[in-house]
């Protein structure tokens, strides 16, 4: 029963979820940075200086990237959540409402964070964290089965209405569009771009109300991204309470197993939805136009989202699986540091984001950038933080915003600098 206390002890963190997160946040800085924060500023592209170069980042963006890391780093909150409620109860405390205060800051950092760019989850995350705290009591197999329903994509059929569920067609959608993918569903730019240049206060307003506005209708709306958000922090949470990562290090072939089946399984519904999208039906472009939805739309949606939660635990337990070994680790740990100070490098990716494409900012050069160009620039910012993250962790217990955070939790100044320690 020792080695079940292992998890709860500050001086025995496991490194290889710091790792794991700091992996994550690489593909997030990528996601956002070619998707230029979400800024839309009126600027495009020029011709393209790498157009191969470009075809394969986009690919690579499509296919392995987009919405696959950040799954990672919502499986991740649930097991942060876990992590805290356990060491909590070890003590006889119940951490709950104390929880629930430190979601409250957490909105309110994620405010700050999407005064910068309106693409800041934090807000989300802070709003299911509730929810997590609500289902804290229920069982495993409960969990599993609210799990299940999520990504099963139960939350769409009643968005779009059980009436509306026919293979009668009752609107003609236009051919061309019918090929467009689900990128459809992701938060559009607004109606009245500015052509003026605008400064950082009109920005955040814009950003605070209609930004806020869009990014909750495409986690709530028919894309069903929130609710492919709440399974992750769910199945975070009952992988905590199995204790994965305690024995993580010691059940090798079962990371390879694991690794293996994510990848094949992957395959697999990957090979589906072909089979059942060779008539492409357009989800949201029927939603948008009142048409019946067809089954096999409703199906393929919920294969999509089934597929991204797959190949993300692929790509996560292949970086477990390399970080147990000794020649691999000692270069995986170098984004250790990056990882323990998540929300500080979360938020300082939005605002140097921010900085660089918004037309207060640089926007007006950077905006023109073309898919390679972006990549290696957000391959350089990250490189940037993994450094001043390795810098600042060897002087200080925690990242600003860590430390910010902890303290606001416990309404008291927490130590900060590492000498304060020791004793």
């Amino acid at each position: 029963m020792e080695k079940n206390n292992a998890i709860s002890l500050p001086s025995r963190r496991i490194t290889v979820i710091d790792a794991l997160r700091g992996f994550a946040l690489f593909g997030v800085i990528i996601t956002h940075m070619l998707q230029r924060f979400g800024v839309f500023s009126g600027v495009r592209p020029g011709e393209p200086n790498f157009p191969i170069l470009d075809g394969a980042v986009q690919w690579l963006f499509q296919n392995i990237i987009m919405g696959r890391f950040i799954n990672i780093f919502a499986f991740l909150f649930g097991m942060s959540f876990f992590i805290q409620m356990d060491r909590a109860s070890k003590k006889g405390i119940d951490f709950r409402g104390r929880f629930l205060w430190r979601l409250l800051l957490l909105f309110v950092i994620g405010m700050i964070g999407t005064c910068f760019t309106y693409l800041d989850i934090l807000p989300v995350y802070a709003l299911f964290g509730v929810v997590l705290v609500l289902l804290f009591p229920l069982k495993n197999w409960m969990l599993m089965i609210i799990v299940a329903l999520l990504l099963l994509g139960t939350p769409r059929i009643f968005i779009v209405g059980v009436d509306k569920i026919s293979n009668e067609q009752t609107t003609i959608v236009a051919q061309p569009n019918i090929q467009q993918n689900r990128e459809q569903s992701r938060p559009a730019p607004p109606a009245n771009e500015e052509r003026e240049r605008p400064t950082f206060f009109q920005t955040a307003k814009e950003n605070v109300t209609n930004g806020t506005m869009r990014k909750f209708n495409y986690q709530f709306g028919i894309s069903g991204r929130g609710y492919v958000t709440m399974a992750l922090f769910i199945l975070g949470l009952i992988v905590g309470r199995i204790r994965f990562f305690e024995e993580v290090h010691i059940k090798r072939k079962r990371n390879v197993v694991l690794f293996l089946a994510f990848l094949i399984s992957t395959l697999f519904i990957n090979f589906i939805i072909g089979l059942l999208s060779k008539e492409s039906v357009n989800l949201f472009m029927l939603m948008r136009q009142g048409a019946n939805i067809p089954p096999v739309a409703l199906l393929t949606a919920a294969l999509n989202d089934i597929s991204l939660v797959l190949l993300s635990g692929a790509l996560a337990m292949g970086f477990i699986t390399l970080y147990q070994i000794k020649g691999v680790r000692k270069y995986l740990d170098t984004i250790t540091p990056y990882g323990r100070m998540g929300l500080t490098n979360y938020e300082m990716q939005g605002i140097i984001g921010a900085i660089l494409f918004s037309g207060w900012g640089f926007g007006a050069f950077f905006g023109t950038w073309g898919a390679t160009e972006l990549f290696v620039l957000g391959v350089v910012i990250y490189v940037l933080q993994v450094i001043f993250s390795k810098y600042w962790m060897k002087r200080f217990l925690y990242g600003p915003l860590e430390w910010l955070w902890r303290s606001g939790t416990y309404l008291k100044w927490q130590p900060f600098k590492r000498k304060e320690e020791k004793q």
